[in-house]
């Protein structure tokens, strides 16, 4: 290649790249009242700078190839910060191995730019093999924190078990997110620690942490969950003790696993939650998002919690690297009181819904509480069925009662 045609090549690169950076991202059409989703995808591997994944040297790189690849940028944590939108996603190489990089919005809805750099996180004493799925949390005691989980491979495996890992949570604190002090690993009773959050104030002049005290493989409905627990230092957080404010339950959404997304929104109602639950299908494992609610002074007692989920995939979200999946780990609140949820689908790219925490507590306070059993459940739309057709006749609107019948109920036929 010429260098006049290697030079013209690069500028399309650039070119190409920038119609997608400088898209301007709609909402989708309908809903159900509660958020609106949006057309694109806030963040995927094709929005990694260019200058991450080819080397534009001619002399070493010839033919313009892609020299290290990035396979998908998903699961940020996300903060309001100096004016700006800020996500700090998790960017999957090529490789598998998966790494933190910033990315910066004017509006939180499209726009987004990798900074120039991605997070170059500093390492533990003992090396992290990978690390992912950061929650960021600004701490009444003026730091900005990451938690995020590092895995190792466990050495308690034999040779042959290369997939085995050691799971922890790994802490770090950083000012400007630029600059980024990493503590020590948090230590608790549990072998593994998944889907760590940090609460945003301190409780009893102590840390407090959301943990997830359970092994992946945990038959269904048996242990584990959403847990608790107080650490005195942050430098170097243990955790003595754990309990669940959110159980794994039988024939739930969340009967295989469920993990606290990202760090709670305080409201004059209590402590608003995002979560994600898992359950089995036939294809495989699905997880989907749920919210519930927990006291201001007891922030590990649930007060409210709507059956069902909250956001499920739905189509092309459903189809990436691990299908039927969609997973938060960042929202942000705006002093208007609007809420953005960044979530991520199938593993693969980052979307956005946005809310307010009115609409949100009138969610969580107002739809009904999973009764666990099928009748039951029949019932709850029985309740709602009825106050829907006196809400219509009231209104002289068709389809009230006066035109409805119970299923089931025989029609009346005239006599002949």
């Amino acid at each position: 290649m010429k260098q006049a045609a290697f030079k013209k090549s690069i500028q399309e690169l650039f070119k190409q790249q920038e119609r997608l950076l400088s898209r301007r991202n709609r909402k989708s059409p309908g809903g159900n009242g509660i958020y609106e989703r949006y057309e694109f995808p806030v963040l995927t591997a094709a929005h990694a700078p260019i200058t991450w994944r080819y080397d534009l040297d001619q002399k070493t790189n010839p033919f313009l190839m892609e020299r290290i690849g990035v396979n998908a940028a998903f699961n940020a944590g996300a903060i309001l910060h100096a004016g700006k939108y800020l996500v700090v996603a998790r960017v999957e190489g090529a490789d598998r191995k998966s790494f933190f990089a910033v990315a910066e919005s004017p509006n939180g809805t499209d726009h987004f730019r990798f900074w120039d750099y991605p997070i170059l996180m500093p390492e533990a004493g003992e090396p992290d093999t990978n690390v992912y799925d950061m929650r960021l949390v600004k701490h009444e005691d003026g730091w900005i924190y990451g938690l995020f989980c590092t895995e190792r491979k466990d050495p308690k495996t034999p040779e042959w078990d290369t997939s085995s890992a050691v799971a922890q949570c790994g802490i770090a604190r950083t000012k400007d997110l630029k600059a980024w002090e990493r503590l020590a690993d948090l230590k608790s009773k549990s072998p593994q620690q998944r889907n760590v959050v940090l609460h945003p104030e301190f409780v009893e002049g102590k840390y407090a942490f959301y943990t997830r005290p359970q092994d992946d493989f945990i038959q269904a409905g048996k242990g584990g969950g959403i847990g608790w627990g107080l650490a005195s230092s942050i430098e170097k957080a243990v955790i003595d003790k754990e309990v669940i404010l959110d159980n794994r339950e039988y024939h739930t959404i969340q009967e295989v696993k469920n993990g606290l997304g990202p760090a709670p929104i305080k409201t004059p109602k209590g402590w608003l939650h995002l979560a994600h639950g898992v359950r089995n299908t036939a294809a495989g494992l699905r997880y989907v998002l749920y919210m519930f609610l927990c006291e201001l002074n007891r922030p590990w007692v649930v007060t409210h919690k709507p059956a069902g989920y909250f956001i499920a995939p739905e189509g092309e979200e459903r189809v990436g690297d691990v299908s039927n999946v969609v997973f938060s780990n960042g929202w942000i609140e705006r002093r208007n009181g609007d809420v953005f949820i960044y979530y991520a689908s199938s593993d693969t790219r980052l979307h956005v819904a946005t809310s307010s925490v009115d609409r949100l507590l009138d969610y969580v306070l107002h739809t009904p509480a999973d009764p666990l059993r099928s009748h039951a459940c029949v019932e709850q739309r029985y309740a709602l069925i009825e106050k829907n057709l006196a809400v219509l006749d009231a209104l002289n609107l068709p389809g009230g009662k006066r035109t409805a019948r119970k299923a089931g109920t025989p029609a009346k036929t005239k006599k002949r």
